[in-house]
């Protein structure tokens, strides 16, 4: 390329970052400089259209919906809830696009020297959609649905070490806790503790849908599509978009087709596939964001015959990843190891030994549980992520070699974590990223926790989560999940094939910061909020 050619790319682009010219002016000048429609397309979505936009309907096209799923923040789990909550409601925290910790409901926060008080300072300008103003006692009531012997709420595991939640005036709360816990600004983030409107008996008002977030709700049918548009008393950055459709799209055929037609601005999930064909079109832009999200296979550790330990880590030899990540990902993954701590989150433990595929030493372990010839069931769905049948239908295949027979069982999209996560002995099951180990742990593998998918129980692991909450040093934290990690590994039930990257796509006059977060697929679910219209 010429200086001469350079200096006028570098010129339209300035011309197109002040918004002087469209993305079709910006597109025909380029070409006339000698780049490729390609390249063309990519400078403009990384540069010249950096600058946000207000207007436009964006339509949002999501891979996990059901027409069972409800407001009740306790009971959030499908895309379609994660998403939604993060699109009409607020939390005290967020995590940004570089991934750091930043605010939202929350203005400031602040911890004791032992990190067993933390006081949050509320923004004086957040309202709900119904124009109430939030309050102290909002965040109250909204954290105390997740607490108590009676609640439901999957986030319970979360706050058990919280044991007060005052107010001080309209904007300031602080959280006592039973031991101090360094993760709390960043425990705020998790999608569960959404902050809804409080009743004046204590408990919250989630059935109506009333939010404080940048969007709110026109009009909702679960599983097909929710109607949004702008809250004027939005308190914080973003909301360029005057309404937003969010579209289920549990088909990944039928997903891939409305992105490429046109019919929806953004999906959540492509297929791996057909991303190389995709990256062809100079229509779509795609994403492909390493993250700490996770495929996971748990077995439950108190069901023959996952309740033999041999019989676990037979399986988890059994398993090629490698070959996976190959042809089920194409690359777009982080090689797992059994233990749920990524690369991507804080203190991941270096060194470990990786579990490689060994038929022969699977083959040797089920021959000392007396489990020669095994035979089980896998329960597996479409929408969990792109390939999702097909890694089990590999996986299946890869364990001929150790004499292990797997059924896959495919089943249906709608109603899968209703109905077989957490039921059904084995199954497959899609992650989303967590801040920190220690949220993840809390979570899945507490032994109380409503989310042990595998059911296992070690004395030790819980007792160094419970340790390594409270413990400042550093360096003591990180061998403490070091050693967690290869209980989880050598006896825990859960076979963890890789950390997905977050693969999804939007259309190219779609504008998206620089970074983009890695919590969630779409910019950490904040799409509605984050991205916007460049013409």
């Amino acid at each position: 390329m010429t200086k001469k050619n350079q200096q006028l790319i570098d010129r339209i682009a300035d011309e197109a970052r002040k918004g002087r010219i469209s993305r079709r002016e910006f597109m025909n000048y380029s070409l006339m400089a000698g780049l490729t429609a390609t390249t063309a397309t990519g400078l403009w979505t990384t540069k010249a259209a950096a600058q946000p936009k207000s207007g436009g309907h964006f339509r949002w096209g999501l891979h996990d919906g059901n027409s069972a799923d409800t407001h009740d923040p306790g009971t959030y789990l499908s895309r379609q809830q994660i998403y939604l909550a993060h699109t009409h409601r607020s939390y005290l925290t967020m995590i940004n696009g570089d991934g750091s910790l930043g605010p939202d409901l929350a203005t400031s926060w602040e911890a004791s020297e032992d990190a067993s008080e933390w006081t949050f300072e509320l923004n004086p300008n957040a309202s709900f959609h119904s124009g109430r103003p939030v309050t102290a006692t909002d965040v109250i009531a909204s954290f105390n649905h997740h607490r108590g012997d009676d609640t439901t709420s999957a986030a319970k595991a979360l706050l058990t070490d919280v044991t007060e939640i005052t107010a001080d005036g309209d904007h300031t709360v602080t959280f006592t806790l039973s031991r101090g816990n360094a993760d709390l600004g960043w425990l705020m983030t998790d999608y569960h503790l959404a902050i809804c409107p409080a009743n004046e008996d204590g408990t919250i008002d989630w059935q109506s849908g009333d939010g404080s977030g940048p969007y709110k709700i026109d009009n909702i049918d679960w599983g097909v599509q929710i109607s949004l548009s702008r809250h004027d008393g939005w308190h914080g950055e973003g909301a360029y978009f005057d309404s937003v459709d969010i579209i289920t799209l549990n088909d990944p055929n039928a997903r891939q087709t409305a992105l490429v037609t046109g019919d929806v601005d953004a999906v959540s999930l492509i297929e791996l596939k057909t991303m190389a064909l995709l990256q062809r079109d100079p229509n779509i832009v795609i994403h492909n964001i390493p993250s700490a999200g996770a495929i996971t296979l748990p077995m439950h550790c108190d069901t023959a015959p996952f309740d033999d330990v041999n019989v676990r880590n037979a399986l988890k030899l059994a398993i090629n990843r490698d070959e996976i990540i190959e042809k089920i990902t194409f690359g777009a993954a982080t090689k797992g190891n059994d233990f749920h701590h990524s690369p991507a989150q804080p203190y991941f433990p270096e060194g470990i030994e990786q579990r490689e595929y060994d038929p022969d030493q699977a083959r040797s372990l089920l021959k000392k549980a007396g489990a020669e010839g095994l035979s089980v069931n896998i329960s597996t769905a479409d929408s969990l992520f792109s390939g999702a049948v097909d890694l089990a239908v590999l996986f299946q295949e890869q364990a001929k070699a150790a004499g292990i027979n797997i059924n896959v069982v495919r089943e249906p999209n709608d109603g899968y974590y209703s109905e077989v996560w957490l039921k059904k002995p084995f199954q497959m099951v899609s992650w989303g990223a967590r801040p920190t180990p220690d949220v993840m742990y809390t979570l899945a593998y507490k032994d109380d926790a409503a989310w042990n998918e595998s059911r296992w129980q070690n004395e030790r692991f819980n007792e160094l989560l419970l340790m390594a909450k409270s413990e400042l040093d550093q360096e003591r934290r990180a061998e403490m999940y070091r050693e967690m990690a290869i209980l989880a590994k050598d006896d825990g039930g859960t076979i963890i094939p890789f950390f997905n990257n977050f693969v999804y796509a939007n259309r190219a006059n779609v504008g998206t910061p620089e970074e983009l977060a890695a919590s969630w697929e779409n910019d950490g679910a904040r799409a509605a909020s984050r991205w916007w219209f460049t013409d």
